[in-house]
């Protein structure tokens, strides 16, 4: 596997990967690598001939107070995953290669509505540097295929839009999320849970599941979604937000919608945990 940081040197072997007349497949990645992430890149080995993987802490998408100096990195231990999961190239750009005006000069991409609402709305700003930064992964790996893990249900929902509307040649791929056996969904945030948190945490998943279940009975999501955020908070965690949305639009549930979602986000500690769980209804 290549480790490649500059775009010079990743722009000369994907030029030269399309003389072949290959297929390439692209996992965007902040780092600190999990089972989740690999099971991206196994996709990715199963529909394309190459793969290339990044790691890049984008600081577009933190907030002012959203501490990016503590994510975790772990590069080593990440290229001996990637390395070990078939992966062709790994990117590694610094914020100086992405943004080389800095963050106040830079021009962005931002999809409206599907990004606005939950984590649009909780996180100010953050989905407009989570599409610039793809947007520009995009322009350099020219992939034909991206694959995106589920877990981040909405922020699937904007790329794919953000692709549709651009008309970019990129087929969107979404690989369903993998969960420790309590049913917390892996997520590079768990580091930051103590033995007694991550105790606590799986009460999102098991509230997902047992909503699930109630909508199938009962139409009245706000009510059944208040109840479970309820429960959420009386496990110990804090809830940011819980709706029952249309799968596509994300928009607030009909009674006459059928491809559902909820959607979730709590505090437990110091880690703010998304979730999500798709219902179909008969």
């Amino acid at each position: 596997m290549q480790t490649i940081e500059q775009i010079s040197n990743l722009r000369g072997e994907i030029n030269l990967w399309r003389q072949q007349g290959l297929k390439i497949a692209f996992v965007p990645t902040m780092g600190n690598l999990h089972q989740g992430h690999i099971a991206l890149v196994e996709k990715a080995k199963l529909v394309a001939d190459k793969v290339v993987a990044s790691i890049f802490v984008n600081p577009m998408q933190f907030g002012a107070t959203e501490d990016i100096g503590n994510y975790p990195r772990t590069m080593a231990a990440d290229q001996e995953k990637l390395l070990t999961a078939g992966c062709d190239l790994l990117f590694t750009p610094t914020p100086a290669i992405i943004y080389p005006k800095g963050l106040d000069q830079q021009s962005y991409v931002e999809v409206p509505n599907v990004s606005q609402y939950y984590c649009g709305e909780s996180r100010p700003g953050h989905f407009r540097g989570v599409t610039t930064v793809v947007c520009k992964l995009f322009n350099l790996v020219q992939p034909d295929i991206a694959c995106f893990g589920l877990k981040d249900y909405q922020q699937v929902q904007v790329i794919q839009t953000m692709v549709e509307d651009l008309s970019m040649p990129i087929e969107i791929i979404a690989v369903e999320t993998v969960r420790e056996t309590s049913g917390l969904a892996l997520s590079s945030r768990n580091n930051y849970l103590n033995k007694a948190e991550k105790n606590i945490a799986p009460a999102l998943s098991q509230n997902l599941k047992w909503l699930a279940q109630a909508i199938r009975s009962n139409n009245d999501f706000v009510g059944l979604a208040q109840k479970a955020a309820s429960n959420i908070n009386i496990a110990g965690m804090k809830t940011d937000y819980i709706h029952i949305c249309h799968a596509r639009t994300l928009q607030p549930a009909s009674i006459d919608d059928k491809e559902l979602v909820i959607l979730a986000a709590a505090h437990c500690g110091k880690a703010r945990l998304i979730d999500n769980l798709r219902v179909t209804l008969a």
